[in-house]
């Protein structure tokens, strides 16, 4: 496939995943081949021991600006399950997932982004939620997921209107975690996945679970803390003065 088609690329350097929405000639808005190749993709990755964290970001300077509208003319409502099923199996991902955010973030792309468990927003980002601009439903997932960020009120306003807010209020309302200055969005994301990739994974992955709202794998998690070292390990670490090598990693899916 030639690097002008739009698609999906990947990398994996220093245990961090990088999932690039490459489609410039639209401003990396997602077909409906982009839309289905991201499930997949996320399995892969999620399988792959190697990897510790991902990044979500889009090709130059913007994010996606939603899904490509002429998939909309044939199928609707496929087209709006088959975001609906790539951003649900983005909040799946069981590693933590950061979205870089440069440019337009709207529509599908926004979809995206509020999948992942944290945001950082290069200065002069743009945000918005569209589908009053297209007499679209937006799903109840996403309306749920969008609510539990930025709350009812924020919700409802970017909703309602479909209007654009820029990085500093989307900071305000919980949409995006860190705003950085022109320019040090990458250097920050590198900073900050090294972090994540350092850290224990048993507690980023409890942590994703129950910070999701899951109520039922308690036991399991005590289970997994029994057995995986990884708070012997920390315990060490930290009366010897080291960095932890923890060893504990997400399992592999069935």
């Amino acid at each position: 496939m030639e690097l002008s088609e739009p698609q999906l690329l990947h990398t994996v350097v220093d245990s961090v995943a990088t999932v690039v929405v490459h489609h410039p000639a639209k401003r990396n808005a997602m077909t409906a081949a982009m839309w289905r190749a991201l499930p997949p993709l996320l399995d892969t990755l999620a399988a792959d021991p190697g990897v510790r964290a991902l990044v979500l970001t889009g090709e130059g300077k913007t994010f996606c600006a939603g899904a490509d509208i002429s998939t909309l003319t044939r199928s609707p409502e496929e087209a709006q399950g088959l975001a609906v099923r790539a951003e649900e199996a983005l909040a799946a991902f069981p590693k933590p997932t950061l979205a870089a955010v440069r440019g337009h973030c709207v529509g599908g792309g926004s979809q995206l982004a509020a999948a992942c468990d944290l945001r950082f927003a290069e200065e002069g980002a743009l945000f918005g939620v569209t589908p009053a601009k297209l007499g679209i439903v937006y799903p109840a997932s996403s309306t749920r997921r969008l609510v539990s960020l930025v709350g009812p009120a924020a919700a409802k306003y970017l909703l309602f209107s479909g209007e654009l807010i820029d990085a500093e209020r989307a900071l305000r309302t919980g949409l995006v975690d860190e705003v950085l200055p022109e320019g040090e969005l990458e250097k920050r994301i590198g900073e900050f996945t090294r972090i994540l990739a350092s850290r224990s994974q048993l507690t980023q992955a409890a942590a994703k679970e129950f910070a999701n709202g899951r109520t039922d794998r308690d036991a399991y998690w005590i289970e997994q803390a029994r057995g995986s070292g990884d708070t012997a390990e920390g315990v060490a670490a930290f009366l010897e003065r080291r960095q932890p090598q923890f060893t504990w990693s997400v399992p592999g899916r069935g």
